[in-house]
């Protein structure tokens, strides 16, 4: 998130996409650092999933990211 939030300061669009299980995380480290970045939550857990799920979680999620990125 500090990088998302360095980079939106330097005019540089972006976001990140968190596991739903650290959503609350992410909301709070937002405010601590005073700039609520943009986010978008994915099924958690990822590091199991296997390329195909990950495409398939890529290509259901792709409306959010845009949306969030064009918001």
């Amino acid at each position: 998130m500090h990088d998302i939030a360095d980079l939106e300061r330097r005019g540089v669009v972006g976001l990140f996409l968190a596991s739903e299980a650290f959503a609350d995380a992410a909301r709070l480290q937002g405010e601590a650092l005073g700039f609520p970045a943009p986010f978008v939550l994915v099924p958690h857990p990822v590091q199991d999933r296997t390329d195909e799920e990950l495409r398939a979680t890529a290509e259901r999620i792709h409306p959010q990211v845009v949306a969030a990125l064009t918001a």
